[in-house]
């Protein structure tokens, strides 16, 4: 009987607590889609950084939140929209045409962030506050995708579909009128190593037949030096950085801007976060420190704003858009007179 009684009781605790237990995993992950998609709706573009696991499983879910969101979470419609640079669905940029532009225009060229994994060209964070400022100012702004990790591509390659989109934009520059001799590369996070690793690597550019961009603008980039940042990665994202550059250290360097910088190498500003425990300005004045010797201008931009925010306020009136595009300024007269 006493047996029976227990059995009963257990019974009885299994049936009420297993349920309320799946109706709150339930309820958390439901919360946790609403936050994504907030953040989606807003323009930040932290959350395509967020989640561990493999890159084919967070693409699809960034790509239902992004969905989800609908237009709540792009930027200004552009003037041009989804040109092709390849026969890939993700090889596509939109254009922001120059207003008020006497003459040829510089380009800004932006790539967007999210992990060498999931992004989008039209996101708030990537595009709305940089069209916003330089097109106005008389710059094409142009903002481009790229096929991802899920698609085949690993880190290395991806800067090789950057230096094709940069070479591609550069032979049809007079359509938007551009210059195709005056091109800034932008980038955030994924999309920062990406430039810089463009920027640093000529056997890139030339294989790409891209001309040499004026400089970059790196926005905290994930991965200035590989070698350094591969062993400090944090464990959610472990997987993701193995499929981006292998897990072989021999093969780092191949995808590290900082290994890559030689005399070809073109100026450099690295926008780096104080506040993120892995310690990307370290990395930044490594690089600084190494493109100086080889004569390069470079500079790193260390500000106690978070990783979204410096991609997301970037544009925006004050004395983080003001160092930017001092250094911009510095590249070119043309560009300097644009921005005065």
């Amino acid at each position: 009987m006493r047996t029976g009684l227990w059995i009963a009781v257990f019974a009885v605790i299994f049936c009420i607590t297993i349920p309320a237990a799946v109706h709150a995993d339930g309820k958390l992950r439901e919360a946790l889609r609403e936050r994504l998609q907030k953040k989606a709706e807003e323009g930040d573009s932290s959350f395509t950084e967020e989640g561990g696991g493999t890159c084919v499983d967070h693409y699809a879910k960034v790509e239902r939140i992004i969905k989800a969101a609908g237009d709540k979470a792009f930027g200004l419609p552009p003037d041009v929209s989804d040109v092709a640079y390849g026969d890939h669905a993700r090889e596509k940029f939109d254009v922001y045409l120059p207003q008020n532009s006497a003459g040829a225009a510089p380009i800004i060229l932006m790539v967007h962030g999210g992990g060498w994994c999931v992004g989008d060209k039209r996101l708030k964070s990537t595009v709305a506050n940089k069209a916003a400022r330089w097109a106005p100012r008389g710059f094409v702004v142009i903002s481009t995708n790229y096929p991802m990790l899920t698609h085949g591509r690993n880190a290395i390659q991806q800067a090789e579909e950057i230096a094709k989109a940069a070479a591609y934009i550069q032979q049809n520059a007079a359509k938007w009128g551009g210059d195709a001799s005056r091109m800034i590369l932008m980038g955030h996070s994924a999309g920062a190593h990406l430039v810089s690793l463009v920027g640093a690597d000529a056997d890139i550019r030339a294989a790409a037949g891209m001309q040499d961009p004026l400089g970059v603008v790196s926005i905290d980039a994930g991965a200035t030096d590989v070698v350094i940042q591969m062993p400090k990665v944090v464990p959610q994202l472990k997987t993701r950085y193995n499929e981006a550059f292998g897990t072989d250290p021999a093969g780092w360097p191949a995808a590290s801007p900082r290994h890559q910088l030689d005399a070809r190498s073109v100026p450099w500003l690295g926008i780096c976060s104080i506040t993120r425990p892995d310690k990307p300005c370290e990395q930044s004045e490594l690089y600084v420190q190494k493109s100086i010797g080889l004569g390069i201008t470079a500079k790193a931009l260390p500000l106690p704003k978070g990783h979204g925010r410096l991609n997301s306020e970037l544009g925006m009136s004050g004395s983080y858009t003001d160092s930017v595009e001092k250094f911009m300024s510095a590249l070119d007269p043309v560009v300097a007179s644009r921005l005065r």
